[in-house]
């Protein structure tokens, strides 16, 4: 993945989670090094093995189901490692980047710009109803072939979760996809499995650090201290004042959410131990 070369003009996120449109003020404009992207990527591949292997995973399936040139919702967009990768794979592709966290949106924005048109930003809470009905000026009358998402969904309650994939199908054009590509934790019916998937994250994070991968804290402590950023920290900590994490969720949990939303096809097209992409096709 190259962040520099998905990365184009210097748009900034559109909307706000009560509906109101952006100014185009509520974020700075700004260039942000597209290493810290890297080093987002860094970290986040300490946490997840196989990390590139899911990416490429999710992203065949997404070639072969939808075609080149797809319109793509992703869900929980954050810094945008999948967004720059689907650009970068997929020329032709269109796609709307959507998340909750301010600072996020705005490295995505400052390190990826619009992709010269190709990508737009918005400011969404998915554990809003309605979510899908924030993303009309976006979507411009059309409907995506396909919404993503990317170690980001565990952070939604159960209820939450099968809101989204609902309003993820209803937004869908026909033979539309949903592709999540996150850890579904082995449960207390998969003791041994759960042990050796834990012993796998435990020895795949000490080779990362060891080798100088930033940890999780660590680069959040770099990008609270980029110019400008101050009120869009002080944002973060309101809205995610009163989210702590969710108890893991299994497998089985999203395909049964998935098929209870309405898609026809559900099932799980890539696995390493409890890391999966689970897909769901209207």
């Amino acid at each position: 993945m190259s962040a520099q070369s998905a990365r184009a003009g210097a748009s900034s996120p559109t909307g706000t989670p009560d509906g109101r449109t952006s100014t185009g003020t509520d974020t700075p404009a700004a260039t942000i090094d597209p290493a810290i992207l890297d080093r987002w990527d860094a970290q986040q591949a300490a946490y997840i093995a196989g990390r590139e292997a899911r990416f490429d995973a999710l992203l065949d399936v997404l070639g072969l189901t939808v075609g080149e040139e797809p319109l793509v919702v992703d869900l929980a967009c954050g810094p945008g490692s999948l967004s720059a990768r689907m650009l970068d794979r997929f020329p032709g592709a269109r796609v709307i980047g959507v998340d909750l966290d301010p600072l996020l949106l705005h490295v995505a924005h400052g390190v990826l710009g619009d992709a010269g048109g190709r990508l737009t930003l918005v400011d969404v809470d998915l554990a809003v109803p309605g979510w899908s009905a924030r993303l009309a000026d976006a979507l411009n009358g059309a409907r995506p072939h396909a919404v993503v998402s990317s170690t980001a969904l565990h952070w939604l309650r159960a209820d939450e979760l099968l809101r989204v994939y609902r309003e993820a199908h209803d937004l869908l054009a026909d033979g539309g996809v949903l592709l999540n590509a996150d850890h579904f934790r082995f449960d207390d019916r998969h003791p041994e499995l759960r042990r050796i998937a834990e012993a796998h994250d435990e020895a795949t994070q000490r080779a990362a650090f060891a080798a100088g991968a930033p940890t999780w804290d660590a680069w959040w402590d770099e990008v609270r201290v980029l110019p400008g950023v101050d009120a869009l920290a002080q944002e973060r900590e309101r809205r995610f004042a009163d989210r702590p994490p969710n108890p893991p969720t299994a497998v089985d949990l999203h395909l049964a959410a998935l098929a209870q939303a309405g898609f026809t096809t559900v099932g799980s097209v890539w696995q390493l131990l409890d890391d999966h992409v689970v897909l769901g096709r209207r």
